[in-house]
Formats: structure tokens, C-alpha cells, sequence
């Protein structure tokens, strides 16, 4: 079988960077994205990401729309520059696509995430947890309402608040657990 055919497939040609193990393997980190509640007042979205593996990303929202939501996927990275910028891209099973640059020294995530419309517009069924069998099957769902093209597209950056190693108070995964 050639690469993409079994879909959702991952692709790269470009060989991990040595740097990993130093720079982002299990590396734990926790920002907030500076935004406005539906008022237009400011608020903040906490954000959770723990870069497991090289094959998989740990995350949980605890502000904002999706506050609420946990969850594991399948992950790429991509070394931009050693010891300074990594990018972590994934793809949702509600069909949301996430690239985050991590910015190591000066402490930013930088974010395209594209919502599908599903998640966008229902998030309160987009929480919940992908180890519950029905949060699960509900986010899968969630990625048939709307076509390729209507997403809601939202370009965020983040300071990061804390950084460590480990899973703090994430729950561990298996590099076997399912994924897209």
C-alpha cells in the first residue's frame, strides 16, 4: 500500500531532529491564550499540551469554549530550529486540525486551529474526555456536520505559564491506545 491510503494517514519526509529528546520529549506545558468571553470582556483560555511521544500529543482545555475537553492524538513534530521552535500537528477526530509552533525561549505557542463546523458550533459536545466511550463516539460525530471548507479558522498566541516534564496532572497514555 502506498502512504495515504488508508485515511487519516500522516506523512513526512523529514527525518525527526536529534534535539527532541532534549528539547520536547514529555515535555508538559501549560498556557493561556489572552481572549474575550462573549461580552468582549478579557478572559483567558487555559490551555494543557504534554508532548508524550514522538508519535503522540496529551491535552486538556480548561478555558474557554472548549474548556472541558481531554483528549490524545496522534501527533507529527517538526524541528524548525534546535533548542528554539518545534511544531506539533494533529488531526481530530471531530475533524479539527491543530498546528502549534512551540516558541522554547520565548515561551509562546503559536496556533492554527482549524475547527470543523461540528465543533465550532456544538462545543459543549465537543467536552469531555476520548477515553468515555460516548464522549468518543459524540466527537466523531461531530466531525460530519459541514464540508472541508466550512471551519472556523482561529490564529492564537499563547504564553506559556508553566513548563516541565511529565505527565503532571494529565492522565497517561499507551502508545498503543486508539487514535484517528
Amino acid at each position: 500500500m502506498a502512504p495515504g491510503d488508508n485515511l487519516p494517514d500522516f506523512l513526512t519526509n523529514t527525518p525527526l531532529h536529534p534535539s527532541f529528546d532534549k528539547d520536547i520529549r514529555d515535555a508538559h506545558l501549560i498556557y493561556d491564550y489572552d481572549a474575550q468571553d462573549k461580552n468582549g470582556n478579557p478572559e483567558k483560555w487555559r490551555y494543557e499540551l504534554w508532548c508524550f511521544s514522538d508519535t503522540r500529543a496529551v491535552y486538556a482545555i480548561h478555558g474557554g469554549p472548549m474548556a472541558g475537553r481531554i483528549n490524545y492524538q496522534r501527533a507529527t513534530y517538526q524541528c524548525i530550529r534546535p533548542g528554539e521552535l518545534w511544531q506539533i500537528n494533529w488531526l481530530e477526530e471531530t475533524g479539527t486540525i491543530v498546528s502549534a509552533v512551540y516558541d522554547i525561549k520565548e515561551k509562546t505557542i503559536t496556533t492554527l486551529i482549524a475547527f470543523s463546523e461540528g465543533h465550532w458550533k456544538e462545543a459543549e459536545k465537543a467536552h469531555g474526555d476520548k477515553r468515555n466511550k460516548d464522549d468518543f463516539e459524540r466527537w466523531r460525530e461531530l466531525a460530519k456536520t459541514g464540508t472541508q471548507t466550512s471551519r472556523f479558522m482561529l490564529s492564537e498566541q499563547a504564553n506559556i505559564v508553566e513548563v516541565f516534564k511529565g505527565k503532571g496532572d494529565l492522565k497517561p497514555i499507551s502508545q498503543d491506545d486508539p487514535v484517528l
